[in-house]
């Protein structure tokens, strides 16, 4: 199974923005971006300067999606062959095809501090769907399925404080939680404007659509 392996923090380097990717860690003094607020390879002085062509704000826009979810190339684009042949809106369909990968709602549910985290906590299988072990990150989540992850690993600390953080934001509306059996599920697939993501998906489209 293909996967990133390199330093995470680059990757929010080079996209400018706070990308989520390392927990509580991104949200302390210890955050690369608040450190070095330029792109890696580059210094305070010699970062680029002029007018980022169309294109080069397309391709922005799909990296910085393919990170925040932590996909690769060929499965994004394999997101987006899909969504292109759905009835709707392109780049809205993409969009939740990612929000309902089932380590995105591991995430979104608190079991974990990040995606990565929750990735790890489904590949090693210790997340269940419906009651029964599932080892597949990219899964795709149904309304109404069940997600929870193993009894043992509740009494992890990484969970447990992933968990404590997660009851401090709340959860989105169109997921719901059971707080006494520690286990949520997606009510409904969530509209565009539920999705607390901050990306051009029209300008993925555009890169995709050429």
């Amino acid at each position: 199974m293909a996967r990133y392996t390199e330093a995470v923090c680059r990757l929010c380097r080079r996209e400018g923005k706070k990308l989520n990717l390392k927990g509580a860690r991104c949200n302390s003094a210890k955050c690369a971006l608040s450190k070095k607020g330029y792109p890696p390879g580059a210094t305070g002085s010699g970062m680029r300067r002029g007018k980022t062509s169309t294109y080069g704000l397309q391709l922005r826009a799909k990296q910085e999606a393919k990170r925040s979810y932590g996909v690769l190339e060929r499965q994004f684009r394999r997101y987006f062959k899909l969504a292109d042949k759905m009835p709707g809106v392109t780049g809205t369909l993409l969009i939740q095809l990612l929000e309902k990968r089932l380590d995105n709602i591991v995430y979104r549910l608190g079991f974990a501090a990040s995606r990565s985290e929750a990735r790890q906590l489904v590949t090693h299988g210790h997340t269940l769907l419906n009651g029964r072990k599932v080892n597949r990150p990219s899964c795709q989540v149904r309304p109404g399925q069940v997600v929870s992850i193993k009894p043992k690993m509740l009494e992890n600390q990484a969970v447990q404080s992933a968990l404590d953080y997660a009851n401090t934001l709340g959860r989105l509306t169109w997921l719901e939680w059971n707080p006494e059996l520690k286990q949520g599920q997606m009510i409904r697939v969530p509209d565009r404007d539920q999705i607390p993501m901050d990306l051009s998906e029209q300008m993925i489209v555009e890169l995709y659509s050429k």
